[in-house]
């Protein structure tokens, strides 16, 4: 992902938006928002009623007996426990299911983006937000808004008892040191944390690609011997963090250490103005007892939005950054209400395109492949060829032209028919960390073994399986580093096969193996003409040997040799 060192949003408007994705969970956000206002008002009258029994003993007129007394502050704090624990299991529970349904998001996201847009982002920077980043976002669900609601629930209603039950001098006093702890404290700190900790998320993600970068490319690494370089590279990187971790450490122990000074001097406060009011005759003793001791147990919820700050700013960093790949608009649209195709010819007439709207990359392109044809696309490294199978497929849009698949134009055509109908093998062929038999089985879930087997025949790759430990079975390995470029080309090509389509595209699909296995595959491909169309693309002439027309592109230009 690119780096962004500034909140594209506002934090109330990240805010908003994360507690929109709630839906039907917020009916058991509500339910934690009670438990945790009823749990924190039986936390605060254990005190308060121990503050109610020293009122009686000073005579105060109570009703209640001191038993009855001694029973309501046991109550209140076994209560407080059973309510904590259900507030805590609903925040969590909301978290947890939350984070699956953003990951959700996301991959569908990344679904409609790719490939256009996902082509420019590093790999290392998208893992670090549907780990980390969803992981931040955890704070927000479990820590974050159930706290604010407690907090203003809390402090109304203390207000409101101080206030009715001992004095309202006393209920402004308190009311004026939760505005000052719990809004003018989180706002000055938020807007010092702000810079720092969208800074540590921005660094953290570009160390992570960097990082995933390095690991991938380790064997290159070593093979060049810029394994020092490398080093040092990862060691300044690691730096900048670490320098932006204790910048953000910093800032968020000085406003923790600014909220515990302002509790300190508000609890002095309106201890000395209930000593004032009681000394002037206004307040007698008990009732200032117990409205201080309300007072005194009440902050805890306060404290707790004071200490958001610290927390929201990686939170609103990351969700700034999933808001941001979830409203990104995607490079081409799917088609789902077009037309469906059984592929028969394609027809491509003055196709054009370009990347940025100025430079042109391909111009006035004409071509047409039929059924039982092999097509050759020869041309040099950067002439435009890959890009050409893209707009084949409708991974960018064309900026003019034609392309008909039947006589239909492709911005016609429903994208799930498009993509059953044609398959491409791209240059470099990404397996996953499961057995080779299921990677194969992406193109073909349902494929029979003899089907798995045949597919890899025909790609010259079943000799080299059943000589693994496993045969099909053998697991690849985590990004495949188990085999080799060229194996890995094969395998990609077996895909290709076992699917089934009727048009296939091929990237350089000989560029990593030698010419034995060379020829073998496309003696494979020529054996598979008859029954669907092929384009072969690719920068070597003996590649073009087995394909029935040639085209050559050279400028952004193509023309039938």
């Amino acid at each position: 992902m690119m780096k962004n060192n500034n909140l594209r949003r506002s934090g109330a408007k990240i805010m908003a938006n994360l507690i929109l994705i709630l839906g039907r969970l917020a009916y058991i956000m509500i339910l934690a928002v009670i438990n945790g206002s009823v749990g924190f008002m039986c936390a605060i009258g254990v005190t308060l009623f121990g503050a109610v029994g020293i009122a009686k003993v000073l005579g105060e007129p109570i009703a209640l007996s001191y038993g009855a007394i001694a029973a309501f502050a046991i109550g209140c704090g076994a209560l407080r426990g059973v309510l904590r624990y259900f507030e805590q299991y609903s925040n969590h529970y909301i978290a947890f299911r939350l984070l699956a349904v953003l990951r959700d998001k996301i991959f569908s996201a990344m679904r409609i983006l790719c490939p256009a847009k996902l082509e420019s982002k590093q790999k290392g920077s998208i893992i670090a937000m549907i780990t980390s980043d969803i992981e931040t976002l955890e704070v927000f669900y479990a820590h974050t808004i159930s706290p604010i609601c407690i907090a203003v629930i809390v402090s109304v209603c203390v207000v409101i008892f101080i206030g009715f039950i001992s004095s309202w001098f006393l209920a402004v006093a308190t009311l004026f040191g939760y505005v000052t702890i719990g809004v003018i404290v989180p706002l000055i700190s938020s807007d010092k944390l702000k810079a720092s900790g969208v800074k540590y998320r921005a660094e953290f993600s570009s160390f992570n690609a960097f990082f995933l970068d390095s690991i991938k490319g380790i064997k290159d690494i070593v093979l060049n011997n810029a394994g020092k370089e490398r080093e040092e590279e990862v060691n300044r990187r690691s730096d900048i963090l670490l320098s932006e971790t204790k910048k953000m450490k910093h800032e968020i122990t000085k406003a923790s250490a600014a909220t515990e000074l302002c509790v300190s001097l508000f609890i002095l406060a309106v201890l000395t103005i209930g000593i004032m009011l009681t000394v002037s005759d206004n307040l007698s003793v008990g009732k200032m007892v117990i409205g201080v001791t309300a007072a005194f147990g009440s902050f805890g919820p306060v404290i707790a939005i004071s200490a958001l700050p610290g927390n929201l700013t990686q939170t609103f960093a990351a969700g700034d950054r999933v808001l941001n790949l979830l409203s990104e608009k995607p490079a081409v649209m799917p088609i789902e209400n077009g037309e469906n195709i059984e592929y028969e010819e394609l027809n491509v007439k003055d196709l054009s395109f370009s990347y940025d709207d100025k430079t042109e990359v391909l111009s006035d392109i004409c071509m047409n492949a039929k059924k039982g044809e092999i097509i050759g696309i020869v041309g040099e490294s950067g002439c435009g060829k890959s890009t050409f199978l893209k707009l084949l497929l409708r991974f960018w849009e064309k900026k003019s032209g034609e392309i008909n698949y039947n006589g239909t134009d492709i911005d016609r055509i429903n994208t799930n028919s498009l993509l059953s109908n044609v398959t491409m093998v791209s240059q470099v062929t990404y397996l996953f960390d499961e057995t080779i038999e299921d990677n194969l089985k992406i193109a073909k879930p349902d494929a029979t073994t003899e089907e798995i087997e045949n597919a890899c025949k025909l790609a010259s790759v079943h000799e080299f399986i059943q000589t693994l430990p496993d045969g099909y079975k053998t697991k690849v390995g985590a990004l495949g580093d188990n085999l080799s470029a060229g194996e890995k080309q094969r395998i990609g090509l077996a895909r290709a096969f076992l699917r089934g389509s009727s048009l296939i595209l091929l990237d350089e699909p000989t560029s990593n193996v030698d010419s034995i296995n060379e020829g073998i595959i496309l003696k494979a491909l020529k054996e598979q003409k008859n029954q669907k169309s092929i384009i072969l693309v690719s920068h070597r002439e003996s590649t073009m040997a087995i394909a029935d027309r040639i085209y050559r592109v050279k400028g952004g230009k193509m023309h039938e040799a």
